[in-house]
């Protein structure tokens, strides 16, 4: 072993602990990482923070974690150290156990540097979305390059120092590095090896302590300090591994009664659910009879939220939207069902309900035979695309759309002569031109069509053309300034479209996948997952929908207005047969699941406890209320996360079955 010149920290030079030097030392120096980066990140939120009165409980329970993270780490060296830790293999064993150690240092040191902008970006430390980022390495080094460049390279230049750092209090000199004779090694192992797993477990209650353990305030950006990255990363993966059980985080209700709560809504007594094997599978039967079908053009928006709409009390920055609203139909109170747009596609494509695991765009079981729009529409005889400015394989998408229903993809490659492209694809105005194009091609071949057209220019680093908005703010490459272009080319296609021949047979839905930051000191940050929507296009009327709506109840709606009846096991709400009795929406939000019913939510939390919330809209605040869960209402909303799940896992969501009509 290299021997280290000069060790800068005597303290910890004289902590030893035979075989498990090492491992102590790494748990000391992490304790210390850990605590010093939550200080940080404290006092950068102070404003968020102070009004809680939790800042001790946040270092104490901090701690705990932080123990939770570094015996998870010690687990594995801690097991072998019975075989390996001996006389005769000392060198290997403190050889193996100190760079075991570093390693665990300086991932913990780089994950922490990183929590900055992914709190400044998702409002919480890193999560699953950590993970699933990784998968896509161009456009996620685009991305920060482009739009991160100076948190990139300091991190990066961080991070190197911080290793040479923690090289430096880690090490030790070779005479100091004992092992312990074999009979004392084998009288305390189980010793070391208890107080490891009773560090994991951090609990002696019936379950082993997660993240809804530290869950101490209303604010869930602020219950995640409590945490660290490190763990926070560690329990999404496990979610992820354990995805197809993920529903039961919340409960669990017996099947019977949680498909007789699933389907207990009035919009959905007009139907007959008389398949078993497919429990809700039925006829729908379109209200508006039409001699000839519509087209139905989806023109899903990046991130285009209702804090980007000024009608929605959002900034002005959707002039366009805001004057095509006054031709169609608006949806006032409309809710997104999560804050990806793979949680998007799937609720309005499919008509899916969201689950604590990832979105069905992505698991293996929902890529051949899976319901959407785009399935039912092509046995209709439509000619069924998706058209998108970036590369369709991004976030699965392309594998999802070609596997139900899907016949054509039309991305990057097939945008000729773009006029900008970005990290995340040609820009808005090249997408909605191609889309034009596609549009009057299929309506010259009296082709009927089903197009789903999805815009990327409001995505960081939000690059757009040069000289075609007046902007919103300084510096130009900002969320604001980037819909506010997307708007402008958006009411563009627009003025095209109402020109074209194909207007008068078309029927379009604008609407965002989700909101660009999802933030907020509530528990659930509802006001975040409102979003604007419209439908207009043919003989459409103008009208205001104040009905609370969730995105699920979008294909329903739009298969009804074209005049389209349809078998399919979607349980969202037709609107235009029942728009009158009350709504709801589905809202998942990290690891908790919303039921929101009007003004009142019910939230299912993943230790199996549930609480209740008013929402005030107009001031957009969440009041929790001290009134206890009702058995009923949490078995309502538990209902509402376990169906998908059931539907999903039992692959009873299929296309291909067959029902008839009344």
């Amino acid at each position: 072993m290299t021997k280290v010149s000069a060790v800068k920290f005597p303290v910890l030079r004289q902590i030893t602990c035979g075989p498990y030097t090492y491992l102590l030392r790494m748990i000391l120096i992490g304790l210390v990482l850990l605590s010093a980066a939550r200080l940080g990140l404290v006092l950068w939120l102070y404003d968020r923070v102070a009004p809680t009165d939790q800042l001790g409980m946040i270092f104490l329970q901090g701690i705990r974690a932080d123990l939770i993270l570094l015996c998870i780490w010690s687990a594995i060296p801690v097991l072998l150290s019975l075989c390996w830790a001996r006389p005769g293999l000392q060198h290997s064993w403190f050889r193996f156990s100190y760079w075991w150690c570093l390693t665990g240092l300086i991932l913990i040191a780089f994950i922490e540097l990183s929590t900055p902008a992914f709190i400044q970006q998702y409002d919480i430390r890193p999560n699953r979305l950590y993970i699933e980022y990784l998968k896509y390495p161009k456009e996620v080094f685009s991305t920060l390059w482009h739009g991160f460049r100076l948190p990139l390279v300091a991190g990066t230049v961080l991070t190197v120092a911080a290793a040479l750092l923690l090289h430096r209090a880690l090490r030790l000199p070779k005479h100091t590095l004992q092992v312990w004779p074999l009979r004392q090694h084998l009288l305390l192992w189980p010793l070391v090896v208890f107080m490891v797993f009773a560090g994991i477990r951090s609990t002696t209650a019936h379950r082993p302590a997660n993240p809804a353990l530290f869950a101490i305030t209303s604010d869930a950006m602020v219950n995640s300090l409590v945490i660290n990255s490190g763990y926070s990363v560690l329990f999404a993966l496990y979610n992820l591994k354990h995805e197809a059980r993920s529903s039961g985080m919340y409960g669990k209700l017996p099947e019977t009664q949680m498909l007789n709560l699933s389907l207990n809504w009035p919009w959905l007594q007009q139907y007959d659910f008389n398949n078993a094997e497919y429990p809700t599978l039925h006829w729908q039967q379109a209200v508006k009879q039409r001699n000839k079908p519509l087209n139905i053009v989806i023109v899903l928006m990046e991130s285009q939220g209702a804090t980007f709409v000024e009608s929605l009390g959002g900034a002005p920055v959707t002039p366009e939207l805001e004057q095509l609203k006054q031709q169609g139909i608006w949806f006032d109170n409309l809710y997104a069902t999560g804050t990806r747009s793979v949680r998007g596609i799937e609720a309005v494509v499919a008509g899916f309900m969201p689950t604590p695991a990832q979105s069905t765009v992505k698991l293996s079981n929902s890529q051949q035979g899976f319901t959407t729009l785009a399935s039912i529409l092509k046995k209709q005889g439509y000619h069924t695309q998706f058209i998108y400015g970036g590369e369709a394989h991004f976030d699965n998408m392309r594998s999802f759309f070609t596997g139900n229903g899907f016949q054509e993809i039309v991305d990057l490659p097939k945008i000729n002569n773009p006029v900008l492209v970005g990290s995340w694809g040609a820009s808005d105005e090249d997408l909605f031109r191609t889309a034009h194009q596609q549009l009057l091609a299929l309506h010259q071949q009296q082709q009927p069509f089903f197009s789903l057209i999805f815009s990327s220019s409001n995505h960081e680093p939000f690059e757009f053309p040069d000289g075609r908005i007046s902007l919103y703010q300084e510096p130009k490459n900002t969320a604001y300034n980037a819909v506010k272009y997307a708007d402008w080319a958006m009411g563009r296609f627009f003025e095209q479209a109402m020109k074209s021949p194909y207007w008068q047979d078309t029927l379009f839905l604008v609407v965002a996948d989700h909101d660009n930051r999802v933030y907020g000191s509530n528990l659930i940050p509802v006001e975040k997952f409102r979003i604007p929507g419209l439908i207009l296009g043919a003989d459409t009327q103008p009208e205001i929908l104040t009905t609370l709506s969730s995105q699920i109840d979008l294909a329903p709606t739009l298969l009804s207005m074209a005049g389209i009846s349809s078998c399919h096991p979607m349980t969202g709400r037709d609107l235009l047969l029942d728009s009158t009795s009350s709504g709801r929406a589905l809202i998942q939000f990290d690891n908790l699941f919303a039921l929101m019913t009007e003004d009142k939510l019910t939230i299912l939390k993943p230790d199996g406890k549930a609480v209740s919330a008013n929402y005030n809209r107009e001031h957009q605040q969440l009041t929790l209320s001290e009134e206890a869960v009702s058995p009923l209402q949490q078995q309502q909303a538990l209902a509402q996360v376990q169906l998908p799940s059931y539907l999903y896992r039992e692959r009873k969501y299929n296309d291909d079955i067959p029902c008839e009509s009344p």
